[in-house]
């Protein structure tokens, strides 16, 4: 008795009109589309927060010139520079970062300003603009780093 392992066949396919796919393969090519979008859609997530953060950080520090085009002839700024001299960037801040991320003070001589967020994403990364010219990052929450209830209004917590 001859074997013939090199022009053996496998199980028959039975086709009904023509070639196809089994379930399997079918099944398998969903799969990879699924594990494929689940990388795609998260990485999106990604980019998402840092295109938020990135108009966060350029809104608060378009907050610098613009607070200096407030200043009046003795160089202090209104004590309503945060609430309506600012307030069309502290708006754009919290529909990126969310309300509750943002802090803006003014001193009530007016001699002094300071806004902060806490930006989106982990680890936790906050920034900070003041009148002094500083703007960068800080080591500090928001709220902490400009408070209204202890008159700090400087980005000095960094």
């Amino acid at each position: 008795m001859k074997l013939n392992f090199l022009n053996a066949k496998g199980p028959a396919r039975t086709t009904r009109g023509g070639a196809g796919f089994t379930l399997i393969e079918l099944l398998v090519v969903i799969a990879i589309i699924g594990i494929l979008s689940a990388i795609v859609l998260t990485s999106l997530g990604t980019a998402r927060n840092k295109a938020k953060n990135a108009s966060a950080i350029s809104s608060l520090s378009a907050m610098r010139s613009e607070a200096e085009l407030l200043v009046d002839s003795s160089g202090n700024y209104p004590t309503t520079l945060c609430t309506v001299g600012l307030l069309r960037l502290m708006n754009a801040i919290d529909a990126q970062v969310g309300a509750a991320n943002t802090e803006c003070y003014t001193t009530a001589s007016g001699s002094a300003w300071g806004a902060a967020a806490d930006l989106l994403g982990s680890p936790a990364v906050h920034y900070c603009v003041d009148s002094t010219g500083y703007s960068g990052t800080s080591t500090v929450a928001a709220s902490t780093e400009i408070d209204s209830g202890t008159s700090d209004a400087v980005c000095n917590n960094t």
